[in-house]
């Protein structure tokens, strides 16, 4: 290397982790229990369309995941949902929405869908991140079918299913750790999935950067907290 010049920093690669969305990669525990048991329970549903709620990486999208693959349902994004569309989109006689958000869908679409799901006895799951009871609504009658749909919250994980959720995000990028790391995350992250996919993306890059092996006082380190 000629004089002056500096080594070239050591860069890491943004590799696509893919996340399997099988059932059998579900973990599920007293957080989630209600809501598998009711993907689970199809098509013995007392109510052709449920609703499922929970925080941005709670599982609802896994979940949908699994219940599309049983029930042969097609998939739409609420925001993509159009009137013209409701027919096509429930021809099969199952349909997940997901991200249902307040304001952000066309509300005569939602209603047309869920008034010939009870017409043509179909199936939906309807999944967001907040409970519509707290939903404002132009469509006044689309307010009342939502108040008649049961909802299963999804809860913030326990300790236990928040340790194995890290060792399941670890593991699906091909990393190894100790206890010792899971146990001094699982203590030190806030206790969501969301929380838990962010702090191994970001271990992750900063080991493979950094080439070094994630270990306890790596990860401190990264994250700049104690390990007391």
């Amino acid at each position: 290397m000629a004089h002056g010049q500096t080594a070239p920093r050591q860069l890491a690669l943004a590799l696509d982790h893919t996340e399997s969305l099988a059932r059998e990669d579900f973990l599920s525990g007293a957080c989630n229990a209600a809501a598998l048991r009711l993907i689970e329970s199809w098509p013995a549903w007392p109510h052709g369309a449920m609703v499922l709620v929970g925080p941005e990486g709670s599982g609802k999208s896994h979940l949908a995941a699994i219940w599309a693959q049983a029930a042969g349902a097609r998939r739409v994004a609420a925001r993509a949902l159009e009137l013209s569309g409701v027919p096509a989109a429930l021809a099969t006689g199952t349909l997940v929405v997901e991200d249902i958000a307040a304001g952000a869908f066309d509300e005569q679409a939602l209603f047309h869908l869920i008034n010939l799901a009870r017409e043509d006895v179909a199936y939906v799951l309807l999944t967001a991140r907040t409970a519509p009871a707290g939903w404002t609504f132009d469509i006044r009658d689309l307010g009342s079918r939502f108040k008649a749909l049961p909802v299963v919250m999804l809860e913030p994980p326990d300790d236990g299913l928040l340790r194995a959720v890290l060792v399941k995000l670890f593991a699906d990028r091909q990393i190894t750790v100790d206890e010792g790391v899971i146990g001094f995350l699982a203590l030190r992250i806030e206790r969501s999935f969301a929380a838990a996919r962010d702090v191994v993306e970001r271990l992750d890059s900063e080991a493979m950067r950094r080439q070094r092996p994630l270990t306890k006082p790596l990860a401190a380190e990264i994250l700049r907290i104690g390990q007391t």
